[in-house]
């Protein structure tokens, strides 16, 4: 009988733990380590696997899926699937499955501390400081959270772990995802509301949805100035998720007051980028998902996700739940 097989086609350069390869053998599948930067490497490599597995790497294209002959599964390890072509693939009878819960409870963290760190002014008053200015005044938080309404944008793994731990700051929170039910968000003591709702009563507006085709600068001019002038706005999903020019005008023109970023539009960025020059404005480069656990967890749920695949169950995070896979899946 033939076996199950794997390519990992896109580690970023991770070494592979030994414990990856021995657990996949004892579930019977073949891994190949392999990784590819053009399509003619894609095609010698990946046409013949049941599973291609990626991490950021973007060799998977719409233009080459044709080259995966047998793949009936694609796994993103990690949250976003920007880089994975979910449309096409479903068409084609391809899952897509990720690892949203790897990095949850960290991405949520830093989400928070964002927050924190815009509306305790934390950032400025650290440089301030270390420039010898020892003054109270000088950058005194004009934000409160207690009482306030917090709006959460996406209410998946992310958007979930966010609402809750914000809900320790005695806070509203209202959120706008329509994939979730309003009684699923009701059962984490969040409100439903319309993503209009949401940015004209929030006071921090967090962002925790996918970068897709319908998400793309999903935040822009109209968006932003539905927003209170003395809102906040956090961002570590996708870059793209808002309209990176609208927002540097909407800082400048005071249409909101803050922002507290993980991610832009490009990255890195250019040195020039006007929001690199602002005090109201704080940026770390891409590391919300980062702990001392990280690595770790990427492998562990990537590892549970194909032992899944490979034994016909469905995975614990698929993106494209509508897909007719080219296998018999059970929920099991």
């Amino acid at each position: 009988m033939r076996s199950f097989k794997v390519a990992l086609v896109g580690a970023e350069g991770h070494r592979v733990p030994d414990w990856v390869y021995s657990q996949l053998a004892e579930a019977h599948i073949d891994f190949i380590v392999q990784e590819c930067t053009t399509r003619e490497e894609l095609g010698r490599h990946a046409a013949d696997v049941d599973v291609v597995w990626v991490w950021g790497s973007r060799v998977i294209t719409a233009e080459r899926l044709d080259l995966l002959r047998r793949c009936g599964a694609i796994l993103r390890s990690g949250s976003g699937t920007d880089n994975v072509p979910v449309h096409e693939a479903t068409q084609r009878g391809i899952l897509v499955a990720n690892t949203p819960e790897a990095i949850s409870a960290e991405v949520s963290d830093h989400a928070v501390a964002l927050l924190l760190a815009v509306a305790r002014r934390i950032a400025f008053q650290d440089r301030a400081v270390r420039q010898g200015r020892w003054e109270s005044n000088l950058a005194s938080p004009p934000w409160h959270l207690r009482g306030r309404t917090v709006g959460v944008v996406g209410f998946g793994h992310i958007g979930r772990l966010f609402a809750r731990k914000m809900s320790g700051f005695d806070v509203t929170i209202l959120a706008f995802d329509p994939a979730v039910a309003a009684g699923r968000m009701a059962e984490h003591g969040v409100q439903c509301a319309s993503l209009d709702e949401v940015l004209t009563r929030a006071d921090f507006v967090s962002l925790h949805c996918p970068l897709t085709s319908s998400t793309y600068r999903l935040i822009g001019e109209r968006e932003l100035r539905l927003m209170k002038p003395s809102a906040v706005l956090i961002n570590t999903s996708r870059g793209g998720v808002i309209d990176e020019a609208s927002l540097i005008r909407a800082l400048q023109e005071k249409w909101i007051a803050a922002a507290g970023l993980d991610v832009l539009e490009q990255e890195p960025p250019n040195p020039e980028n006007p929001l690199l020059k602002m005090d109201n404005v704080v940026v770390t480069p891409h590391v919300a998902g980062y702990s001392d656990v990280f690595l770790d967890s990427f492998w562990r749920y990537s590892v549970d996700t194909l032992v899944d695949l490979a034994a016909g169950r469905w995975p614990r995070s698929c993106v494209n739940p509508s897909v007719k896979p080219r296998w018999s899946l059970s929920r099991n």
